[in-house]
C-alpha cells in the first residue's frame, strides 16, 4: 500500500530530559540579550532563571500570566515588550504561559493588532512580519503548547477562545524537563493529562493522520494511559517522565494530524463556561469516541483504529476493550475527576453550543462528521 503525501513541522529544537531546564538562560541568550520572560506563578524554579539571566549580563521584562491569555492580555504584554525593545521571548509555565508568549512573539515585530489575526471572530490575516526568537518551557504536562503553531485566545466579549495561528509560530527552542512538573497537584495531574491522552488519541484516529504522527500517537497513547494511571495513584517521577512525552507526542501529532470533535466543543465550552480546558477534554473524551464509532459503524467506515484504541486503553485501565469507550466516565468518577454539570446552568443552551462547535477548526480532522443530535448527547453525558 503506498503512502499518501505529508509534510511535518514543529520547533526548531526540542530539548527533552530530566535537568535539561538547567540548559534555559544559554539557550535564550544566545538568540538575544534583550528577554521578555513570560511565565506562571506556581513554579519557582523561574526565580532562580531570573537570576541567572541578569548574571549571564541580559535585561529581563517580565510578564506574569494570571490566567487563559486573552485579548488585552496579549494586547498589553505587547506593548510592555516594545517599550523594553526585547529581543527573544521564553515563556515558563503551563499551556496558558506558553501561548500568551507565542502570541506576544508572533505580534511584537508587526504593526496590527491581535484581532487582525485571530480566527473566526477576528480577520485571520496571516502575521505580516516574522516573529521574534521564542523558547517554549511546559511546566505541565497537557497542551503540548510547546510545539505547536497556534495560541489559544479568550475573547470575553465573543464568549470565545479562538486561535491565532501561523505556521512561523513555532518555537526555535522546546525544552521539555519533567521536573519541572514533579509535585504538582493531583487535580491538575489528572485534568493536564486527560488533555494530552486526548491529543494523543484525536491525532490517531483524525483523518489527517500520517506514518509520522502514527509513530508519535501509537507509543504515547499506552505510555500515557499507564502512566496517568500511576499518577492517580501516587507521585512518582517515572510516570512524570511518561506523562511529559505524551503531551509531547499530542503537541506534535497534533501540529500535523488535527485534533477532532473533543476538543471541538471544548474550545466552545471553554469560552462560553470557563471549565478547566484539561476537565473538558477528559469528560468529553469517552462519549466523543462512543459517537465517533457508531456514526463510522452506520457509514460502514473502517473501525480498525478505534479497536486499537480500545485495546490499549482497555489493558492500562484493566477494562474490557470492547466496553472501555463507555467505561471511561466510571474511571474518572473513580480518580475524582469532577462532571462538567456545575458548569451548566438552565440557561446553559446545548444546541447552540453544538452549532458553533460544527464549525471550529478542530472538529475539521474529526474521522468523521457528527450529526448534531450527536453532539448535545455528548455534552449531556459529561454534565
Amino acid at each position: 500500500m503506498s503512502i499518501a503525501a505529508f509534510s511535518f513541522a514543529t520547533a526548531g529544537r526540542i530539548i527533552f530530559g530530566r535537568g535539561t531546564a538547567d540548559r534555559v538562560c544559554a539557550e535564550a541568550c544566545a538568540l538575544g540579550r534583550s528577554i521578555l520572560l513570560i511565565r506562571g506563578r506556581s513554579v519557582a524554579w523561574v526565580d532562580g532563571l531570573t537570576d541567572d539571566f541578569r548574571a549571564s549580563g541580559a535585561e529581563v521584562t517580565t510578564v506574569v500570566c494570571t490566567g487563559e491569555p486573552t485579548v488585552e492580555m496579549v494586547e498589553a504584554a505587547v506593548t510592555q515588550g516594545r517599550a523594553a525593545g526585547v529581543e527573544v521571548v521564553v515563556a515558563v509555565g503551563g499551556g496558558s504561559a506558553i501561548d500568551l508568549g507565542k502570541a506576544v512573539a508572533a505580534l511584537l515585530p508587526g504593526k496590527s493588532g491581535t484581532m487582525a489575526h485571530l480566527e473566526s471572530v477576528g480577520a485571520g490575516r496571516p502575521l505580516t512580519a516574522q516573529p521574534l526568537p521564542f523558547v517554549a518551557v511546559p511546566t505541565t504536562a497537557g497542551t503540548g503548547a510547546e510545539v505547536t503553531k497556534n495560541a489559544v485566545i479568550a475573547v470575553p466579549e465573543a464568549r470565545r477562545k479562538v486561535s491565532l495561528r501561523d505556521d512561523r509560530m513555532l518555537p526555535d527552542i522546546a525544552i521539555i524537563d519533567p521536573a519541572l512538573t514533579d509535585g504538582a497537584p493531583r487535580a491538575q495531574t489528572l485534568a493536564s493529562g486527560l488533555d494530552a491522552l486526548t491529543q494523543v488519541i484525536e491525532p490517531y484516529l483524525s483523518h489527517r493522520a500520517n506514518p509520522l504522527t502514527d509513530a508519535l500517537c501509537q507509543a504515547a497513547i499506552r505510555r500515557g494511559t499507564r502512566a496517568l494511571v500511576r499518577l492517580a495513584e501516587a507521585e512518582e517521577a517515572a510516570a512524570r517522565d511518561e506523562m511529559a512525552f505524551t503531551s509531547l507526542a499530542g503537541g506534535l501529532a497534533l501540529a500535523n494530524a488535527g485534533l477532532g470533535a473533543v476538543h471541538g466543543l471544548a474550545g466552545v465550552l471553554g469560552g462560553r463556561l470557563g471549565a478547566p480546558h484539561g476537565l473538558i477534554c477528559g469528560r468529553l473524551l469517552g462519549p466523543v469516541l462512543v459517537a465517533n464509532a457508531r456514526q463510522m459503524r452506520a457509514e460502514r467506515e473502517d473501525l480498525g483504529r478505534f479497536g486499537e484504541v480500545a485495546s490499549w486503553l482497555g489493558e492500562a485501565l484493566g477494562q474490557d476493550a470492547g466496553e472501555v469507550f463507555e467505561a471511561l466516565p466510571d474511571v474518572l468518577d473513580r480518580w475524582e475527576v469532577p462532571r462538567l454539570g456545575p458548569w451548566f446552568t438552565a440557561e446553559t443552551d446545548m444546541d447552540a453550543i453544538a452549532a458553533e462547535a460544527a464549525d471550529a477548526s478542530s472538529m475539521k480532522a474529526n474521522p468523521c462528521v457528527l450529526p448534531p443530535e450527536a453532539l448535545v448527547d455528548v455534552l449531556r453525558q459529561a454534565v
